[in-house]
């Protein structure tokens, strides 16, 4: 058997990458192949412009994870535009000690660029029970975001069949796409590590933005 054609190998998230053809489906059925494929307990795919707005009174937790001065990882990720894990820019087993959450044991991070820009990441941890993430994990990584990033500047350079982007911001299209998945509010916002009250804000202002009154109607109008 061919290596590309072997179901779970480096070439066949290639090429799953490349074959994929919405944007939402590339954050939630190819992101969950790479959490398997790096054994990984949570995933995330983020673009820069979706972070929230960081101050005093954001959670204390938040405001660590997001700042350039506590947290190495996303320091080395900003400065570099570079693949990286905990172990890189840590000594080993320090990590846990400025992330309290157990499932946060080990990190690894990847850049999302455009243009000379870093406009979003890919992340992956494990539990700190689990194995860290190695060299070969990092290998890997890089080149998973090299295909990643081309994939998204071109599925963004030419719209999703069904969904104006031109009024929907990318979190909101997505949004759209898992409605009309037929998941529920709690279940978006579990596949998008956000709030149900979150969820449901952002439906609130696709309502307005489409001039919709209900998910069916909503969904029917951005029907291709």
């Amino acid at each position: 058997m061919d290596i590309s054609s072997q179901p779970g190998s480096l070439q066949a998230l290639f090429s799953a990458i490349a074959q994929t053809q919405t944007e939402a489906d590339l954050r939630q059925r190819i992101m969950a192949q790479l959490g398997d494929y790096f054994a990984a307990r949570r995933w995330s795919l983020n673009f820069a412009s979706e972070f929230p707005t960081v101050d005093q009174n954001s959670p204390r937790l938040m405001r660590l994870a997001l700042s350039l001065d506590y947290n190495p990882v996303l320091r080395y990720l900003v400065q570099r535009h570079a693949a990286v894990h905990d172990e890189v820019v840590l000594p080993p087993g320090v990590w846990p000690t400025l992330c309290p959450r157990a499932d946060h044991g080990h990190v690894m991070a990847g850049p999302i660029v455009s243009e000379g820009q870093l406009v979003g990441g890919i992340a992956f941890t494990r539990h700190r029970d689990d194995g860290a993430f190695n060299a070969d994990n990092l290998a890997d990584l890089g080149a998973l975001c090299l295909h990643l990033s081309t994939k998204l500047a071109a599925l963004r350079a030419k719209p999703e069949s069904g969904l104006d982007h031109s009024r929907l911001t990318p979190r909101e299209a997505e949004i759209v796409e898992l409605v009309a998945q037929g998941l529920t509010n709690k279940e978006i916002g579990a596949a998008l590590w956000i709030t149900e009250n979150s969820v449901k804000q952002a439906l609130k202002r696709i309502f307005r933005k489409l001039n919709v009154s209900s998910r069916a109607e909503m969904v029917a109008k951005l029907a291709a």
